[in-house]
């Protein structure tokens, strides 16, 4: 028996050393392609950052928020929220922006949309708007939920009647969630800015709960690079800016353009991920959304704050929503438009999909290596040696990587100190096991999708907002 089971146990392991160099060849030379694309990314970044620094800049110091002219065009800037099943937050986010904007010599509207199967939420912002007249309530013409982007049309119907009332056009869109902490100096950055390229994108700062430092946590070192780096790029290229739904204005004829081409409604109902589509669809008829990072009177950058996921199951619900939207039914519903680089970025956004299967195959490598390793170790089955070809290809990917963690920490630690930026080290491994997760939930649901079954938005509860964590912490 004994005999016998000898060749057994050392065939296994054979099998086992075949698929790790398979796997580690596989998973090596696509790592290695998206590092490089990475490199590309982080040099045309570094090089916009040295020309504005050392030339730029010299002729024209970056002003702070005060310092910027306002457009000669005066007009009304609407605050588009909406809201389902949003009682415990609305509310709390409403007067946030009353207090945040109380100085603010910007004319204003919020138009909160709630629907009729939700009383709670609607009686939250009717509590909040009692004694400002900055605040609407919108009511959807049907029960919830429905797409973001069908509140929003809504909303827009009701900014449209409002128009009609007193005879004069709004001047831009504001995008808000209901969870979100404004900065005092945003309406003035938008009013200033609005006309550059008809569209504004400021960036966005998660704002990390106490109870999730992890989960909460990856959020903050995902944001604090796209927004300070690839949103910088997607701009210096002369690539369109996906909006992130949140802290962006859209001009007032811009979206009504939009509107026009989609039978008066500006928003599609239909898509998943509304934000990213609108900021395309922006760059397909000649706007250009602008992605403005500026120091306020407060000395901070003006941001939106908020709140996202704090747990596995919850994010990785967000993600796969996000990922089914722009990488999956994205791919369908907007194709390859555009020139080079527009193509360029719509692939950084699409490739997700397939690195997550890399790194899953990476992470299985790194597995049966280990497992390789301790048979060795206690004598079982020796493996052969690596080839000096994959020994360097491993070593490279490992100093990119290296790299790659280096330059995320360094962003995260420009807005969350140092200790977050060393967190955000371990972070990284939290953030591929969501990301492969999610790209395994969002794969099953465009299946599903492939063979009759709609795309239903999968909503994101809310229960912190940036304030209050702030005051628990």
């Amino acid at each position: 028996m004994q005999m016998n089971a000898l060749p057994l146990v050392e065939s296994l392991f054979l099998v086992l050393e075949l698929a790790q160099r398979e796997f580690l060849i596989f998973s090596a030379v696509f790592l290695l392609t998206g590092a490089v694309n990475e490199l590309v990314i982080d040099a045309i970044w570094a090089v916009q950052r040295i020309y504005r620094h050392c030339v730029y800049h010299r002729l024209h110091p970056p002003p702070l928020a005060y310092q910027l002219t306002p457009s000669e065009e005066d007009g009304l800037l609407a605050v588009f929220v909406p809201a389902w099943h949003e009682a415990a937050v609305i509310g709390a986010m409403l007067q946030n922006c009353t207090r945040a904007w109380q100085g603010s010599h910007c004319q204003y509207r919020i138009y909160v949309g709630c629907y009729p199967n939700d009383a709670k939420t609607a009686a939250a912002v009717i509590n909040a708007a009692a004694f400002d007249q900055h605040m609407r309530l919108v009511l959807v013409g049907h029960d919830g939920p429905t797409s973001k982007a069908d509140c929003l049309n809504r909303l827009w119907q009701a900014l449209l009647l409002d128009e009609i009332k007193c005879g004069k056009k709004a001047k831009a869109i504001i995008l808000h969630d209901a969870e979100d902490s404004v900065h005092a100096d945003e309406l003035h950055v938008f009013n200033c800015l609005i006309a550059k390229g008809r569209a504004v994108q400021l960036p966005v700062i998660p704002v990390r709960t106490a109870r999730s430092r992890w989960v909460s946590g990856h959020y903050c070192d995902e944001f604090a690079e796209a927004h300070g780096k690839n949103m910088v790029v997607r701009e210096a290229i002369g690539a369109p800016l996906p909006l992130a739904g949140v802290a962006c204005a859209i001009e007032r004829n811009l979206l009504g353009r939009l509107a026009t081409i989609n039978n008066g409604q500006p928003f599609d109902s239909h898509s998943l991920t509304e934000d990213y589509e609108l900021g395309i669809s922006i760059g397909a008829v000649g706007g250009r959304t602008h992605m403005a990072r500026i120091i306020g009177r407060d000395g901070r950058l003006v941001a939106t704050r908020a709140c996202f996921p704090d747990t596995l199951t919850t994010s990785v619900r967000q993600k796969a929503r996000w990922l089914t939207g722009i990488a999956l039914a994205g791919w369908d519903r907007l194709g390859w438009r555009g020139n080079f680089t527009q193509k360029w970025m719509l692939l950084q956004d699409r490739k997700s999909i397939f690195g997550m299967i890399v790194l899953a195959v990476a992470y299985l490598s790194i597995l049966l290596t280990a497992m390789l390793q301790l048979a060795d170790a206690l004598g079982i089955f020796q493996p052969t040696a690596f080839p000096p070809l994959l020994i360097s290809l491993l070593w490279l990917n490992l100093a990119l990587l290296t790299w790659r963690l280096a330059v995320r920490a360094s962003f995260v630690a420009a807005i969350y100190g140092p200790s977050e930026a060393l967190l955000s080290i371990p972070r990284s491994i939290i953030s591929n096991i969501i990301a492969m997760m999610a790209a395994r939930r969002a794969c099953v649901k465009y299946i599903k999708y492939c063979f009759g079954a709609p795309l239903t938005w999968d909503k994101t509860m809310h229960h912190d907002i940036p304030d209050a964590v702030a005051q628990r912490g």
